[in-house]
C-alpha cells in the first residue's frame, strides 16, 4: 500500500473517531450539556458548532446573583436591584436571547423557550426599573400630597406583582418538564419558582402598607435567588470543565430515567409516499 493511501486511510479513520466523539454521547451528558432531554434532529449542527448553552446561563447567572445580594440587603444594598439594571440589559436579556436563538438552531426546544422567556422578562425588568420608561412614575406623577403618592407607589406594587406571579406559574412548568433533565437542572427551577411567589407575596403587602411583611418577604425571596444561583453555578462550572475535556467529571444528578419518554409514533403515522404498483 502506498504513502497516499496509508494517509487517506488514517484521515478516513480519524474523522469517524472525531464523529464519534462529538455525535454519540449519553442521554446524561446530552442533557447535562444542553439541559434539554436528548432529541433527534435533521443535520449535523450540534457537531459543527459551539455548545451554546453555557453562554445564556451565564447572562442569568451574572444578572441574578447580584440581584439576590441587593434582595437580602448585604452590604446595605437595596433598591430592588437597581443599581445593576445595566446587567439585565446585557447579561440577563442580551446574552439568553442569543443564546435562544442558537439553541434553536440546532433544535432544543425546551431550552430555547426557557432561554428566550427569561431574556424577555429581564429586559421587562430592567425596563420597569429605569426612570426612562418611567413605570412607577406613572401612578405617581398626578400626586400633589404624601397620601396620594404612598397610594400611587402601592397601585404599582399591586400591578408589578401579576407580572411576577404568572411568571411564577410559567416556571412550575418547566420545573415539571425539568424531570427529564437533570437533579441540579431541577432545584433551579423550583429555588427559583419559590422566589417569584415570595416577590410576589411581598409586592402585594407593599401594596397593603405592610412595610415589615414586605421587608421579611423581599429578604426571603432573595434568598431563594441566592440558593438557584449556586445551583446555576454548579451547573456552569460543569459545563465548562465538559468543554475543555477537563478529567473532573462534576456530577449533576441524571433523571432521564425517572419519567419514562413518550413512544416514538408508529411507522405509519409518518408522512411516507405510498409506493406504485
Amino acid at each position: 500500500m502506498t504513502d497516499h493511501h496509508k494517509d487517506i486511510n488514517g484521515v478516513d479513520q480519524l474523522s469517524r473517531i472525531q464523529t464519534a466523539q462529538s455525535v454519540n454521547i449519553s442521554m446524561e451528558m446530552f442533557e447535562k450539556l444542553y439541559l434539554n432531554p436528548e432529541n433527534r434532529v435533521r443535520g449535523h449542527l450540534r457537531s459543527t458548532f459551539a455548545n451554546p448553552t453555557p453562554l445564556p446561563l451565564l447572562g442569568f447567572l451574572i444578572a441574578s446573583t447580584p440581584l439576590a445580594c441587593a434582595l437580602m440587603g448585604w452590604r446595605g444594598a437595596g433598591g430592588g436591584g437597581a443599581a445593576t439594571v445595566g446587567t439585565y440589559y446585557f447579561f440577563g436579556g442580551m446574552l439568553q436571547i442569543i443564546g435562544a436563538l442558537l439553541e434553536w438552531v440546532i433544535g432544543n426546544t425546551f431550552i430555547y423557550i426557557v432561554f428566550g422567556s427569561f431574556g424577555a422578562f429581564w429586559l421587562a425588568f430592567g425596563a420597569t426599573l429605569t426612570p426612562y420608561f418611567n413605570a412607577e412614575g406613572a401612578f405617581t406623577s398626578g400626586a400633589t400630597t404624601t397620601a396620594e403618592m404612598e397610594a400611587g407607589v402601592q397601585s404599582f406594587q399591586a400591578s408589578l406583582g401579576f407580572f411576577l406571579l404568572f411568571m411564577g406559574v410559567l416556571v412550575f412548568m418547566y420545573l415539571i418538564c425539568s424531570l427529564r433533565t437533570n437533579a441540579v437542572f431541577f432545584m433551579i427551577f423550583l429555588c427559583l419558582d419559590l422566589s417569584l411567589f415570595l416577590l410576589t407575596a411581598a409586592y402585594w403587602k407593599g401594596a397593603e402598607g405592610d412595610t415589615a411583611a414586605f421587608e421579611r418577604l423581599e429578604v426571603a425571596a432573595g434568598a431563594f435567588v441566592f440558593a438557584f444561583c449556586m445551583f446555576g453555578w454548579y451547573l456552569f462550572f460543569a459545563q465548562l470543565l465538559r468543554a475543555v475535556d477537563f478529567p473532573l467529571d462534576l456530577p449533576v444528578g441524571d433523571l432521564s430515567g425517572l419519567i419514562k419518554a413518550r413512544k416514538a409514533k408508529p411507522d405509519v403515522e409518518k408522512n411516507v409516499e405510498p409506493k406504485s404498483d
